[in-house]
């Protein structure tokens, strides 16, 4: 049976994306089309930011974007050598990632991180405020144009002070139309349609909803977790599974027990 992805194909030094891998193991036919477009802002600000450790209280890191501005910011600006004496005042401070994928991107940079079981936003903001009190320095904030306002409206609504950096734009990817009509002429209807962000959801449905015609409730509508569940939700589709966790796995195993 044929799975559509919306997210881009990450291939890595352990080789094809690993939702691809996880669905091919079940025995599904995973495609992957990318939904979203980044452009990098701000890198010159982030950089300042990043080499002034005293000012904050920590770091917070909600998606792999950000943290890739964080890369970008130390290429581009020839910093890595300094890094490696920053890093270590860092550590001295909590970095707080939201799940594995991000948390594993932080790890690379030298840091180490707290958070990474957390799934949302929320969970990870529960988190926070469990350890930090309003005497901290701000926490150091590297997020995308479109974000969820739960975490800063968390805690601020707790007194703990938030230094927010907008690091990267999102947008369409410029050939999503294109490649969704391309999906559904040459495969026909997926069994399985799978969203990662309400993004997603907002920039995909109308274009599925078109191809599909009126076989779209044959398809079994899965989320990478609950936030991108309630989007779908709101947009009128019936979400037939969600990953307990956001991973690879969780989602592959979600969508094969649907298909069942």
């Amino acid at each position: 049976m044929k799975v559509l992805l919306l997210k881009e194909p990450r291939e890595g030094a352990n080789g094809p994306d690993p939702y691809f891998k996880e669905l091919s193991a079940r025995g599904l036919k995973a495609t992957l089309i990318p939904v979203l477009s980044f452009k990098f802002v701000s890198l010159n600000v982030l950089s300042e930011r990043l080499f002034q450790p005293e000012n904050h209280g920590g770091l917070i890191f909600t998606s792999p974007k950000a943290v890739e501005a964080v890369k970008m910011s130390l290429d581009t600006y020839n910093k890595r050598e300094e890094w490696n004496v920053v890093k270590d005042q860092w550590n001295a401070k909590t970095i707080y990632v939201v799940g594995k994928a991000t948390a594993a991107l932080v790890e690379e940079l030298g840091l180490s991180v707290l958070g990474e079981d957390t799934g949302t936003a929320d969970d990870l903001s529960r988190l926070i405020l469990q350890r930090e009190d309003s005497r901290i320095k701000a926490l150091l904030f590297p997020c995308g144009s479109i974000k969820r306002e739960v975490l800063p409206t968390a805690l601020k609504r707790n007194g703990i002070p938030l230094d927010t950096l907008t690091v990267y734009e999102t947008a369409q990817h410029p050939d999503l139309e294109k490649n969704l009509l391309d999906y559904f002429t040459q495969q026909g209807l997926p069994a399985s349609i799978a969203f990662f962000s309400p993004s997603g959801v907002r920039f995909c449905l109308e274009a599925v909803q078109r191809l599909s015609g009126p076989r779209l409730s044959q398809i079994k509508f899965a989320a990478i977790g609950p936030t991108t569940a309630d989007a779908m939700a709101a947009a009128g589709l019936s979400v037939s599974s969600s990953a307990e966790k956001p991973t690879a796995q969780h989602l592959a195993s979600a969508i094969a027990e649907a298909l069942q």
